[in-house]
C-alpha cells in the first residue's frame, strides 16, 4: 500500500503516454511547417523569380539567429533556468511571429525591390525585400523550433526516463516526420487550389493549434511535479551555471555525437530542400500537383516524401531494440552506411531510374530511422540530468550551423555550376514576360495556354501564376534546361562518409569511457 502511495504520474503508463502524444503533436506541427515550401522550389523560381542561390539561402536562414546569435544556447540556459513548461509556450509562441512573418513577406511585399546587397561565404547575394523578410522570419521561426525540439527531449527523458525511453523518443520522432511527410506530399496540392502565401498561412494556423496543446501540457507538468518527492525533481531545482558548459564540452562523447548528429542531419534535412527539384531535373518527373485516385498526391514531390514516411514506422521500432537490446553505437553505424550508398547512386550521373530514385530514398529514410532513435537517447547516457538542456542546445547548435551552411552551399553550387540554366531563366522571365514580352521560343506555348484558359491575361499584365505556367512549360520542352545535379550531390556524399567516420570513432570511445551505449536502456 505505501508503495502505491510514492508512485509518480509518470508510473502511471496512460499519463506519459498521454504527456507524449501532447507534446508531439506540437512538433508534428513545427515539422510541417519546416518544410511546407521545400518541395515548391521550381514554383518559388518560376512563380517568385527565386534563382536557386536565393532559395538555398532562404533555408538556411533558418538558422541564421540559432548560430550567430547563439540564440540555441540562450534558449537552453533559460529552459535549464526556467523549466519546461515555460519554455514549451515560450518556444510555440516564437514558431508562430516567425510564420506570420515569414507569411506577411511572401505575401505583401515585392520580389523586385532590392533591400540589401550582401557577401556570404565569399558570394554575393542581392536579396530583395521579400527575400530578406522571408529569411528573417524563417530564422525567427528556427528558434522556436529548435527551443520546442530541446524542451520536448526534456520533457521526454523526464516522463520516460528508466522505462521506454528510446521508444517514446522514437514516436516523437516518428509524429515530427509525419508532419515532414504532409508537407512535402500536400504542399504541391494546396498550392494548386490557394496560392504560396495561403499554403504558408494555413502552416501558420497549425503552429496556432501546437500553441494549444503546449498550454495543455502546461498543467499536466505542475500535475506531475506535485506528485514527485523533492528528490526526484532533478529537472525542476538544479539551477543553471556557467560552469556546466564547461562539464559538458570537455566531454569526448559529447563532441562526438554533436559531430555526427551535425554529419548526419547536414546530409538528411537539406535533402528535403532539394530532393524534388532533384526528381524533377534529373529523374524526369513532372511538378504536378493534383491527386491520383482522389487522395493520393502525384508528381515529383511524393518520391523525397517517401523518406520521412518511411521513418514513421521504423523509428519507434530501431527505438523499441535500443531499449531492450542497446546496440545504440551500432545502430549509428549501420545508418550512416546505408546513407553513403543511397547518397552515392543518386549521385551516379548516368543513373536516372525513378524505381532506383525511389529506392533510394526509402533507403535514406531507413538510415535516418537508425541514427536519431540511438543517438538522442544516448545523450543522458553521456551527459547527467541537470545538464540535458544545456547539452541539448549544445547539439542542435553545433547542428544548426551545417543546417545554415549546406543548403546555402548548395544553392550557390547548383547555379555556379548550372549559368545556362540561370541565363535563359531571365531571358525568358525577368528580361521577357515580367517586361510584357514573349520571346520566339515561348510563342507556341503562350498561344497554347491562353487556347485552354490557364493565360486569361494581356501579355502585358500577365499575372505570377501565368508566367510561372509558361516558365513550367518552358522547362518541360527543355527549351529552359534541366540542372545537372552531379557536383551539387557530391557535398551530400562527402557528408555521409564523414559521419560513418565520426560513428565508428563513437564506438571505440564508447568501449573506452564505458558510457553504455551499447546497453539496453531499461532499468531492471
Amino acid at each position: 500500500m505505501t508503495e502505491k502511495i510514492k508512485q509518480t504520474l509518470r508510473d502511471n503508463k496512460a499519463a506519459r503516454w498521454t504527456a507524449l502524444a501532447i507534446v508531439a503533436f506540437t512538433m508534428l506541427c513545427g515539422y510541417f511547417f519546416t518544410e511546407i515550401i521545400s518541395p515548391l522550389k521550381p514554383l518559388m523560381e518560376s512563380e517568385l523569380g527565386w534563382s536557386s542561390s536565393d532559395f538555398g539561402l532562404f533555408t538556411g536562414a533558418y538558422a541564421w539567429f540559432n548560430v550567430f546569435l547563439f540564440m540555441l544556447i540562450i534558449v537552453g540556459i533559460i529552459l535549464d533556468k526556467v523549466g519546461m513548461r515555460i519554455s514549451a509556450i515560450a518556444s510555440a509562441v516564437i514558431m508562430v511571429i516567425g510564420a506570420l512573418v515569414k507569411y506577411w513577406a511572401i505575401n505583401s511585399l515585392s520580389g523586385d525591390v532590392t533591400a540589401i546587397d550582401i557577401n556570404l561565404f565569399g558570394n554575393n547575394y542581392v536579396m530583395s525585400q521579400q527575400l530578406l523578410w522571408a529569411c528573417l522570419g524563417y530564422a525567427i521561426f528556427g528558434v522556436g523550433v529548435e527551443f520546442a525540439g530541446i524542451t520536448v527531449s526534456r520533457i521526454i527523458v523526464k516522463w520516460f526516463k528508466g522505462k521506454e525511453m528510446a521508444l517514446a523518443m522514437g514516436l516523437e520522432m516518428a509524429c515530427a516526420r509525419l508532419g515532414t511527410f504532409a508537407a512535402m506530399a500536400f504542399s504541391p496540392v494546396i498550392v494548386s487550389k490557394f496560392d504560396i502565401p495561403q499554403v504558408i498561412l494555413i502552416g501558420g494556423v497549425l503552429l496556432a493549434a501546437g500553441l494549444i496543446f503546449f498550454i495543455i501540457y502546461f498543467f499536466m507538468d505542475i500535475k506531475l511535479d506535485k506528485s514527485m518527492d523533492d528528490s526526484e525533481l532533478d529537472f525542476s531545482d538544479e539551477k543553471f551555471e556557467l560552469k556546466d558548459i564547461g562539464k559538458i564540452v570537455v566531454n569526448p562523447g559529447f563532441w562526438l555525437l554533436a559531430l555526427l548528429c551535425v554529419l548526419f542531419y547536414s546530409a538528411v534535412f537539406p535533402f528535403y530542400k532539394f530532393g524534388t527539384d532533384l526528381v524533377f531535373n534529373k529523374f524526369g518527373v513532372p511538378m504536378e500537383n493534383g491527386m491520383f485516385l482522389g487522395f493520393i498526391p502525384k508528381g515529383a514531390s511524393i518520391i523525397p516524401s517517401l523518406l520521412p514516411f518511411g521513418t514513421l514506422f521504423l523509428t519507434p521500432i530501431f527505438g523499441n531494440i535500443y531499449d531492450k537490446k542497446g546496440k545504440g553505437a551500432s545502430i549509428m553505424i549501420l545508418g550512416a552506411v546505408l546513407l553513403i550508398i543511397a547518397h552515392v547512386v543518386l549521385w551516379i550521373p548516368s543513373m536516372n531510374s525513378v524505381i532506383v530514385a525511389i529506392l533510394m530514398v526509402i533507403l535514406i529514410g531507413i538510415a535516418f530511422s537508425l541514427v536519431p532513435s540511438a543517438m538522442w537517447p544516448s545523450v543522458p547516457k553521456i551527459i547527467a540530468p541537470q545538464l540535458l538542456g544545456t547539452a541539448y542546445a549544445l547539439i542542435f547548435f553545433i547542428q544548426n550551423i551545417g543546417l545554415m551552411i549546406v543548403p546555402t552551399l548548395l544553392g550557390t553550387t547548383l547555379d555556379k555550376t548550372n549559368p545556362n540554366v540561370v541565363e535563359r531563366m531571365a531571358y525568358f522571365k525577368a528580361t521577357g514576360l515580367e517586361q510584357g514580352i514573349v520571346r520566339p521560343e515561348a510563342q507556341a506555348i503562350f498561344e497554347r495556354l491562353s487556347a485552354d484558359g490557364t493565360i486569361t491575361s494581356n501579355v502585358t499584365n500577365l499575372t505570377s501564376g501565368e508566367m510561372s505556367a509558361v516558365i513550367t512549360e518552358l522547362r518541360a520542352e527543355s527549351i529552359i534546361p534541366a540542372y545537372d545535379y552531379t557536383q551539387t550531390w557530391m557535398i551530400f556524399v562527402v557528408l555521409s562518409v564523414a559521419a560513418l567516420g565520426v560513428a565508428i570513432l563513437l564506438k571505440a570511445v564508447d568501449k573506452k569511457k564505458g558510457y553504455g551505449l551499447e546497453k539496453s536502456n531499461i532499468e531492471k
